[in-house]
């Protein structure tokens, strides 16, 4: 694969080459129009992909003759909504947008078991099959603790990677190299103290920014993302079998980890690094510390969800950032995968449930994501292993290019490696822990606990909230 290195073509090299048998054997006949006239509500996150949808429902329209009214939100008052509606039992919303932690894990018992579809043979099937989704992706957006049952298809797919000033760390190379004693360009072997160094330097020497770092450390569920990263890099975790937990789930994960002392590690240089941080970091979201990139003169670089690229790349500093995945700590390297599914409301009627699986089919297939992969009203990233292997696709990792999320590809690829992603727990319960986290992070930030009581604290909150205090 052109651009994405080894890494790239070992993690797609399993993609089919083939066109998409399924969908386009069946368009001709009547398994697409069965349900013609049907009226569908799909509620999602107000997400790249989702504007991407909106704006070009006609192809699905006129291949099904179904209508499709999306309705987008921010995360927690889609939540609110769709717990709601499956309390009700209404099926008011027939396509849920079921984010793997707020929504899968807590209410998997709302959405339909999607293989019934598949295996019908009076319904299309999924384009290629199920393995054409990076597996990783299949299982965390799409599963919970059994791996066969499949409630979701993968969707999105934002991830968590290292945006820095490419045009600063070349114009001052080589005296960060000199004064620091190693080369500050970030590489594969990067490590987060070389970051910490790197953003210091920025914070005493560059006249371009006003800091060297920034991040999305507002007491918020971004702040659980950013602490995460570096959670997971410095060897600490939520739970034991903290991969198999995020990855498919758990109903019992066990005691919290946050008080070993490989998790008191993590805080403490995640405490250390935000001290010398933008000041405005503690007040910033994923949007805002975007901004601030964004603005050209306040960070010289940021750990942030890659989709970001799409909008950097169209600024005033198009052509100057790179990207890369984010350090390695003393354990591994970790980027937080912030991906989701679609699923179909097990409350919606027999008909409604079958007009929203052709939905689900066309929405996530290998020709729809290469379209909202180009789209000028979103910019999503495939799921699709196949899709990378497209002339278009791979063509656009280099610029001058036309899909800018592209540009990111080889540190994304690099995040997705089954070593590399970081996955926060699916559990039930996680919505009271990523408050309790966040909360418990921002206080030590601001200075009113210690590293080592805040994550004391932290644990004794999850152990409370799963019951096994």
């Amino acid at each position: 694969m052109s651009g994405a290195g080894l890494a790239g073509a070992s993690l797609l090299g399993l993609a089919g080459c083939g066109g998409e048998s399924s969908q386009s054997s069946s368009s001709s006949g009547g398994m697409w129009k069965q349900y013609k006239g049907t009226t569908l509500n799909f509620i999602s996150e107000n997400t790249p992909p989702t504007a991407a949808i909106a704006a070009n429902l006609k192809p699905f329209k006129d291949l099904t003759g179904i209508d499709v009214k999306v309705t987008q939100m921010e995360l927690g008052a889609l939540v609110e909504k769709v717990a709601l509606d499956f309390g009700s039992g209404k099926g008011q919303y027939q396509i849920i947008y079921a984010d793997p932690y707020q929504v899968l894990a807590p209410y998997y018992q709302g959405l339909a078991e999607l293989n019934d579809f598949d295996d019908d043979d009076s319904l299309p099937s999924i384009p290629k099959g199920p393995g054409d989704f990076i597996p990783a992706q299949l299982d965390a957006a799409g599963k919970f603790v059994d791996n066969e049952t499949l409630y979701a298809l993968p969707y999105d797919a934002p991830t968590m990677i290292w945006m820095y000033r490419k045009d600063l760390f070349e114009k001052y190379g080589d005296q960060m190299k000199q004064d620091l004693g190693f080369d500050p360009m970030p590489s594969d072997s990067s490590t987060w103290d070389q970051y910490y160094q790197i953003a210091k330097w920025f914070n005493d020497n560059a006249s371009e920014v006003k800091y060297g770092t920034g991040h999305q450390a507002k007491q918020y569920d971004s702040l659980m993302c950013d602490f995460s990263n570096i959670l997971w890099a410095y060897g600490g975790d939520y739970f034991n079998n903290g991969n198999k937990v995020g990855r498919l789930g758990s109903d019992d994960p066990g005691p919290a980890l946050l008080d070993q002392p490989k998790s008191l590690e993590g805080a403490d240089f995640y405490n250390k690094l935000l001290g010398i941080a933008h000041p405005g970091s503690t007040s910033w979201d994923w949007s805002g510390v975007d901004e601030a990139f964004r603005a050209g003169n306040e960070i010289a670089m940021t750990p942030n969800w890659h989709e970001f690229a799409a909008g950097i790349e169209t600024s005033k500093l198009g052509g100057k950032v790179g990207y890369a995945k984010l350090p390695k700590g003393p354990a591994r390297t970790s980027d937080m995968y912030g991906g989701t599914g679609i699923g179909i409301n097990n409350s919606a009627s027999d008909d409604e449930q079958r007009a929203a699986w052709l939905f689900l089919v066309w929405a996530t297939s290998p020709n729809s994501q290469r379209m909202e992969l180009f789209s000028k009203a979103g910019g999503g990233t495939p799921t699709r292993q196949s899709v990378y292997h497209m002339p278009d696709v791979k063509k656009a990792e280099k610029r001058p290019s036309n899909a800018p999320n592209m540009l990111t590809a080889d540190a994304v690829f690099k995040a997705w490696e089954p070593q590399n992603i970081g996955l926060r727990p699916k559990i039930k319960e996680w919505n009271k822990c990523d408050t309790i986290i966040f909360t418990e992070v921002s206080k030590m930030l601001a200075g009113d606990k210690s590293p080592e009581q805040a994550m004391k604290d932290a644990k004794e909150g999850f152990d409370r909230a799963i019951g096994s205090a």
